[in-house]
């Protein structure tokens, strides 16, 4: 597959709590660190999506808040602590490299300003905040 987003993780569905118009599915990466999406329950049924199944979790590095501030408490439903380990600086944005506390990788992309507001530099204890709603699932064509 073949996409632009940066972030694409292997993961296994480990619940799937269905609704009437979505459906809150929650599945493990590769390297155990949990993540929500909201999805379509229609969605749900055309790719066959069941707990156990194999899913590639989407979404891209834009979608990614990066905070540094632990004495909040945010409405994000995904929240993966971690540290940085590459800042790509350029003019108006910078690429930011994660790495979870459990080797999730993660891609961000800030703003310059943000880097410098935030003081983030390689090895900075950070949180990788996404909306389940920014989380596409993707499964491989049998």
């Amino acid at each position: 597959m073949s996409i632009s987003a940066r972030n694409q993780l292997a993961a296994k569905i480990s619940a799937i709590n269905t609704g009437a118009v979505n459906d809150v599915i929650s599945v493990i990466t590769a390297q155990g660190d949990t993540l929500t999406t909201v999805i379509t329950s229609d969605s749900t049924k055309r790719l066959n999506l069941s707990v156990g199944s194999d899913v590639i979790a989407i979404f891209k590095a834009p979608s990614v808040i990066i905070t540094t501030d632990n004495d909040l408490i945010y409405s994000s439903r995904n929240q993966l602590q971690g540290k940085i380990t590459n800042i790509t600086d350029g003019a108006v944005n910078a690429e930011i490299s994660i790495e979870t506390d459990n080797a999730t990788p993660i891609t961000a992309i800030i703003t310059s300003q943000s880097v410098k507001n935030l003081n983030l530099s390689i090895g900075s204890d950070v949180t990788a905040l996404i909306k389940a709603s920014h989380i596409v699932l993707a499964v491989k064509q049998s």
